[in-house]
């Protein structure tokens, strides 16, 4: 049997919220089904994208069980079950192993955090315990938590300690220890990118798969650029690149990444509503310099699919 593997371009969805801010689960499937055309393999559930600290327990299970039903077999569904709370992360996990999840991830705890390498593997180790059947991804996203072990050093010990142990979320800049653990990891384990805004980057050191924020609506692009990476053209990537950064720097403009990609999702016809506190309201105002800006940069003829 071959081992579980995940590649290609895998988007991390909004979670889709009512005007009162509660849960929107009626919007999954449209959600899904608006990935499905991105061309995306997979979807990373509940994660940093899908405000996971801001839903409540009972928030976050049913919405893995939306979306395993939502995906069928058209998406992977990899769900993010980390938790400041062991215990609740625990619960979490299988819980998403009872509803068939593709795989978990999990990210450390950002108010008290391990101390050591070893203690970050051995709180992966106790999560991906409670779902023994389910591949187990980690969540190195060191400028949320504070946790930044070098990713080469953690994979030894990892694939050690967690027996289902499938590999890493690398979210952050440091490309180095990126093409470090990448070279390390061969074949085995799948070492994702997770920073869209130099995917180019993250191609050149080798990555086979993607988890990303933007792939939610860019997908196009981000495809293209790798194609254009396989056959070699340099010049027209570093192009292409250069463009999406452009868009890209509109979400820092516009109340960052998730506030203002709810708002391009509902400008694309998916309407994932608000975001819940404690992000502010996104005025009609701000919302239509926003489109204003996209437009001027053809976004919206570049991302049509």
């Amino acid at each position: 049997m071959k081992p579980f593997r995940l590649s290609g371009l895998i988007a991390a969805p909004f979670t889709p919220f009512n005007a009162d801010f509660s849960l929107n689960l009626a919007a999954v499937p449209v959600i899904a089904r608006h990935l499905i055309r991105q061309k995306v393999t997979g979807a990373f559930v509940g994660g940093t994208t899908g405000e996971w600290s801001s839903l409540t327990q009972g928030e976050r299970k049913a919405l893995t069980v939306a979306w395993r039903k939502a995906a069928g077999s058209r998406l992977k569904v990899i769900v993010h079950v980390g938790h400041n709370c062991l215990a609740d992360s625990r619960e979490l996990a299988a819980h998403a192993e009872a509803s068939k999840a593709d795989a978990i991830g999990a990210i450390m705890p950002s108010f008290f955090r391990p101390l050591t390498l070893d203690d970050c593997v051995d709180y992966c180790r106790q999560i991906a315990a409670a779902a023994p059947r389910t591949p187990f991804y980690y969540y190195h996203f060191p400028e949320i938590t504070g946790v930044n072990f070098n990713m080469v050093d953690f994979l030894p010990a990892a694939k050690k300690a967690i027996k289902t142990f499938r590999g890493i979320k690398f979210t952050y800049y440091n490309l180095m220890d990126y093409g470090s653990v990448l070279a390390a990891a061969g074949d085995r384990y799948d070492i994702l990118f997770g920073r869209d805004e130099i995917l180019l980057g993250g191609l050149a050191a080798g990555a086979q798969g993607a988890v990303g924020s933007t792939y939610n609506y860019c997908a196009k692009l981000h495809y293209k650029l790798i194609r254009l990476v396989a056959a070699g053209n340099a010049d027209e990537a570093r192009e292409l690149e250069v463009y999406i950064q452009k868009i890209m720097a509109l979400l820092g403009k516009y109340d960052g990444g998730i506030v203002s990609g709810k708002a391009i999702m509902a400008m694309l016809g998916v309407d994932c509503g608000p975001c819940r506190p404690p992000f502010g309201k996104f005025p009609a105002k701000k919302r239509d310099a926003l489109r204003a800006e996209l437009a001027k940069l053809r976004f919206f003829s570049a991302v049509k699919v």
